[in-house]
């Protein structure tokens, strides 16, 4: 098993990735404050750069380490970035759903998740650059190896697998957002850990097509088909569905009752 060094190693990149993607958010904020669909844009592309860039170095943690492992650094990174991203979501669905509830426009949608896939496949190149340094035992032969897919099952049901997962998440966050409780980002972050966690040997939990198609798109074991259907088709259907399963009675009563109990107290 590899040593605490290489873990060590594989944490400093994580940290020099968020580390280039906070102040880069600093300098887009100053200078494209007068520029909103700009500097919109730019937010999603350092956001997506940010999250794919920490997670190619959690597949190295995962890979040597086990998933509880990689859960405590992704919880931990689910944290930070709810706090620090502010209004970029790195996520393509969540345009979706602001296109259906008629919150964003149409051409704007389109271009946040093409900033968004631009941010997710770009940023392979400035890992390549940290794991051709090798120096991490772990990161040996992984710059410019083949990758394998994570879909460890049919693709009928790995979509499914990607679209419950995913409408549970922006339930969850939805009823969070209404409720506002004190812990709600820790609540947030550790319902989606544990949505990952569950799903981790079917799909990989990614619940993110731009993630997926960053990290796995390609990769040897699934067609461009399978990955399209299971991380694409499946993670946006389960958001869009979100929105009907959030306004349903049984939601909604939970969040009246919710509310009255804080009322009282």
């Amino acid at each position: 098993m590899p040593g605490s060094i290489d873990l060590i190693v594989s944490t400093a990149y994580i940290g020099v990735t968020i580390w280039i993607a906070y102040w880069l958010r600093l300098y887009a904020l100053f200078y494209l404050n007068s520029y909103p669909l700009t500097r919109t844009l730019v937010f999603e592309f350092i956001a997506t750069a940010e999250l794919c860039g920490a997670c190619f170095e959690l597949i190295i943690i995962a890979d040597n380490w086990g998933v509880w492992m990689y859960a405590l650094y992704l919880f931990l990174l689910t944290i930070w970035w709810s706090i620090n991203w502010d209004e970029a979501s790195a996520c393509p669905y969540t345009h979706m759903e602001d296109v259906v509830i008629r919150k964003k426009p149409l051409i704007v949608a389109f271009l946040s998740i093409c900033a968004e896939l631009a941010g997710g496949l770009l940023i392979f190149k400035y890992i390549q650059i940290l794991w051709a340094l090798q120096f991490a035992s772990t990161h040996k032969n992984r710059a410019y190896g083949d990758c394998t897919t994570d879909l460890q099952v049919s693709t009928i049901i790995g979509a499914l697998v990607e679209c419950i997962a995913t409408c549970m998440c922006r339930v969850v966050s939805r009823v969070l957002g209404d409720l506002n409780p004190r812990f709600s980002t820790v609540i947030d972050a550790f319902v989606g850990t544990s949505l990952v966690v569950a799903a981790f040997n079917y799909t990989g939990g990614y619940f993110n097509p731009a993630l997926a198609t960053s990290l796995k798109y390609g990769c040897l074991g699934t067609s461009s088909m399978e990955h399209v259907i299971v991380y694409w088709i499946g993670a946006c259907i389960g958001s869009i569905a979100s929105l009907h399963v959030y306004r349903m009675s049984f939601v909604q009563n939970f969040i009246q009752v919710q509310e009255s109990t804080d009322a009282v107290y």
